[in-house]
């Protein structure tokens, strides 16, 4: 079932990609995969380079490589998340093919994101030492949000599994 998600998710965000890559909502400065639709839907994510401040160079060398990056990269496979929706609103679900197909569009998204972390490391090291300090710093910061998200989303759900497990015992 997590390799289902992983590929709904994963083409779900491919196509999120895509589709604003087409109406130009991707600029060159927003690489996360995604992004638009977590602003939209009131998640608070930020750009990598939020609070840095970039040169005119810096930024027009980040430009370049994302330009390339899009260049060179594969289209994102539509046929296979036409095929995921059949699958899933088949009259009878076949696991087995489900399956297959997710680890096909995860692997799928694997090499995508693989090429995107080139990327993402050329940009890194078009940084100065302090650029790269702040940057680090700001990914702290974000990563302690993350895990104070989870810690709650986990205590959460431990109160609930907790009550609903008094309610039955009574």
């Amino acid at each position: 079932m997590r390799n289902v998600t992983a590929a709904v998710m994963a083409s779900t965000l491919a196509f999120v990609t895509l589709s604003s890559q087409a109406t130009g909502l991707t600029t060159s400065d927003n690489w996360h995969n995604g992004e638009e639709l977590v602003k939209r839907n009131g998640i608070q994510s930020s750009n990598m380079f939020d609070g840095i401040n970039l040169t005119e160079q810096q930024r027009q060398q980040m430009r370049d490589l994302m330009q390339r990056a899009r260049h060179d990269s594969p289209p994102v496979n539509v046929n296979e998340m036409e095929t995921m929706h059949n699958l899933v609103t088949a009259e009878n679900f076949d696991e087995t093919a489900v399956r297959a197909q997710a680890e096909k569009m995860a692997q799928e998204q694997v090499t995508r994101q693989v090429e995107m972390a080139k990327v993402r490391n050329q940009m890194y090291r078009l940084l100065t030492p302090e650029q790269q300090a702040v940057l680090n710093d700001k990914h702290q910061q974000r990563m302690n949000q993350f895990r104070e998200l989870a810690d709650l989303q986990r205590s959460t759900s431990l109160q609930a599994l907790s009550s609903s497990s008094t309610r039955s015992n009574q």
